[in-house]
């Protein structure tokens, strides 16, 4: 374990570790030339011969009706850890972070959380039926469900055991492990306070219990203001129906807050004037302090990054010089209005560049490009949300929190990169 940045860097000083970092810019510079000038002086055959791809035709047109990648990219996956977890039908699987680009999360790599398998409904039989505190109770086929009005909105969903594994130490090396528990799609639906307005609230409704029609029957509570503020019930996403594992017909969207209140496979919703106190919110998906007692209906994931490349699954390869970092930064209370980098273990911040949509809820795309020297580094990213809330060092976590958690855990992520571009998870004390 790295105890802190002096070790990382060999025992370097501080001071000579800033004038390493002065020299950089012509190195790379000239680095980047004379790679260019060996290629065309050695004639470099991917030029100079024609290949396969050059001599035979291809596939036709619907030689594939459902695209699929290149299989140069099969190694792009979501992956599991399997000693997580006793069965696989309760588990998880990670989105490879360190794999993407932008900020929209492919259909087909956005992580999975189970609590009974995937559950297969034919869209035809199945059923959303609102009950309780209503004054008309309803069910909706998704036929009906598709005549309200829709809206389309991009927000990420992230678990709120995101993270969890790291909270008395690094543990997991790989930005997919640590942090794959969240993605980021564009989802279509009708926001929820039009069915809600359908079936007729009563003035005595203050919470909504959401009931999915999986094996699990997986059910939380959520109060009335936020059902209509701007939750969806949601049946596509990126432009194509849900997936299986994502709660294909239909489910619901909960901006914001974590993952396990957006309940797939939707079949009921429920109004009360209580909260239900389910397995979920009580034993489950609680804060446990160290002082013994939990905290519940601790909704509201909080600011949070991370340097998705370079990481322990995405090494430098390439070498000294010219070196992009870039990563992901997110937060419940809205946009991310700025992002920093350290590539010292946090004793010096840089702002990094945004880039790509800033919308509130959903993960945005940070850079930052320097120049590497090949010297050691510790590389951090702190995230600031539109609120002026600032993403805090996981010491800073620990003393108000404890290391009995495993959910919401949002401190920052250090990488200790070593001289030949590999990548480790560390702390930094």
């Amino acid at each position: 374990m790295i105890d802190g940045p002096e070790k990382a860097r060999g025992g370097t000083s501080r001071r000579g570790f800033l004038k390493r970092g002065l020299a950089l810019g012509g190195a790379a510079a000239a680095g980047l030339a004379g790679a260019r000038s060996a290629l065309a002086a050695g004639g470099d055959p991917a030029i100079t011969e024609i290949q396969d791809w050059n001599r035979y035709l291809g596939e036709g047109v619907v030689a594939q009706p459902y695209g699929t990648p290149s299989a140069f990219e099969s190694h792009v996956v979501r992956r599991d850890v399997s000693w997580l977890t006793a069965d696989a039908t309760s588990s998880v699987s990670f989105t490879p972070l360190h794999e993407l680009e932008g900020i929209i999360t492919p259909n087909g790599l956005c992580f999975e959380r189970h609590h009974a398998g995937i559950a297969e409904v034919p869209p035809d039989e199945h059923r959303l039926m609102i009950n309780g505190l209503v004054d008309r109770p309803l069910v909706f086929t998704m036929e009906d469900l598709k005549r309200f009005p829709r809206e389309n909105r991009v927000y990420f969903l992230e678990c709120a055991a995101n993270s969890g594994m790291e909270w008395r130490g690094a543990q997991l090396n790989g930005c997919q492990f640590t942090h794959g528990m969240v993605h980021c799609v564009m989802y279509t639906g009708t926001p929820l306070r039009h069915l809600l307005e359908e079936a007729g609230v009563k003035t005595s409704g203050k919470w909504l219990l959401a009931e999915g029609a999986d094996a699990a029957a997986m059910t939380r509570s959520i109060p009335m203001d936020k059902a209509l503020d701007d939750c969806l019930v949601a049946w596509k996403m990126n432009g194509e129906a849900l997936r299986p594992e994502q709660g294909y017909p239909v489910r619901l969207v909960v901006p914001g807050w974590e993952g396990n209140m957006w309940v797939k496979w939707l079949r009921r919703l429920e109004v009360g004037d209580q909260p239900w106190e389910q397995r979920e919110e009580t034993s489950k998906y609680t804060d446990l302090l160290a002082n013994g007692t939990a905290r519940k209906f601790t909704w509201g994931m909080e600011v949070k990054s991370v340097i998705t490349n370079p990481s322990p699954q995405a090494p430098i390869t390439h070498g000294r010089g010219r070196t992009v970092l870039t990563g992901l930064a997110w937060s419940g209370n809205g946009r991310i209005s700025r992002v920093d980098v350290s590539l010292d273990g946090g004793r010096n911040w840089h702002e990094a560049r945004i880039d790509g949509p800033s919308l509130p809820m959903a993960l945005h795309r940070f850079y930052y490009d320097f120049d590497w020297d090949g010297s050691e580094l510790l590389l951090q990213s702190r995230a600031v949300d539109e609120k002026g809330f600032v993403q805090p060092t996981k010491s800073a976590l620990r003393t108000a929190r404890g290391e009995n958690s495993i959910y919401h855990n949002n401190g920052i992520q250090t990488w200790h990169l070593n001289a030949e571009g590999g990548l480790e998870n560390v702390e930094v004390s």
